[in-house]
């Protein structure tokens, strides 16, 4: 499964999506009010023991967690 598959099957199976197939992998996940605070706490928790990677507190901003797209992008970075 690609690194986006797996970012959509965790937010659309652990968060609140009325519609998960019209949620685009752009939108914005804390305005949309998809996740929160705890949400990222959540997503953060996620990367790291599916990925086997450390989210660094500096790391921990929306342009790196709060889309799919943004969130799949940092995954591939830190896995590179």
């Amino acid at each position: 499964m690609e690194i986006k598959d797996q970012v959509r099957a965790f937010i659309t199976s652990n968060f609140y999506v009325a519609d998960p197939a019209t949620l685009s992998d752009d939108v914005s996940l804390l305005d949309r009010g998809i996740i929160d605070s705890t949400g990222v706490l959540e997503v953060i928790f996620f990367i790291e023991e599916t990925f086997g990677i450390k989210v660094e507190d500096s790391e921990m901003l929306p342009d790196n967690l709060d889309s799919i797209d943004r969130i799949s992008n940092f995954i591939t970075r830190k896995l590179a």
